[in-house]
């Protein structure tokens, strides 16, 4: 997995940086259910037609999660030193943004399996298929959304000898 400072991500997503330019990034998070609190987290707060990923950044803060990406900065920010934000105009956009600055880094070939029906099957029978020979990264269960590919490619191991992404 990849591992950028705060200011670099900062500068990939033409965000604008309150707090710590060089904490250091490795895990990306956008479940506020399922959050790794470690001090390399970074939680995105996504805005959904459900949803708002922005409500949890008190309670993720207090439970340890100090790294954020926002579409607006909570007034949380102006209390506390350790609590660093990027704002963002589009948190989905910016996600995709970090993935694709990985994937231009990576050395490594990457099959795409699209379509509407049977990518998860086909992604899985391929990996088999190649992993008898290769070292193989590929998207964990259906993640072939939006938010699930760039989080994909977030994962994907540098050392592999290929890459299989689904993409719905």
């Amino acid at each position: 997995m990849p591992q950028y400072s705060l200011q670099q991500i900062e500068i990939i997503t033409s965000g604008k940086l309150y707090g710590n330019r060089n904490c250091l990034i490795n895990t990306l998070e956008t479940d506020s259910r399922k959050v790794t609190v470690s001090t390399g987290s970074l939680f995105i707060a996504i805005k959904g037609e459900r949803h708002d990923g922005h409500q949890f950044i008190h309670e993720l803060y207090k439970n340890g999660v100090k790294n954020f990406i926002v579409e607006e900065l909570p007034a949380i920010v102006k209390n506390q030193d350790d609590l660093n934000c990027i704002v963002v105009q589009n948190s989905v956009i910016a996600l995709q943004q970090l993935a694709s600055y990985y994937r231009h880094e990576l050395k490594i070939p990457v099959i795409g399996i699209t379509g509407s029906n049977g990518n998860t099957v086909v992604k899985e029978w391929l990996f088999q298929c190649l992993s008898a020979n290769h070292i193989v990264s590929r998207s964990p269960k259906s993640y072939n959304s939006q938010i699930g590919v760039p989080l994909s490619v977030w994962m994907l191991k540098p050392d592999s000898d290929c890459a299989i992404i689904e993409a719905g």
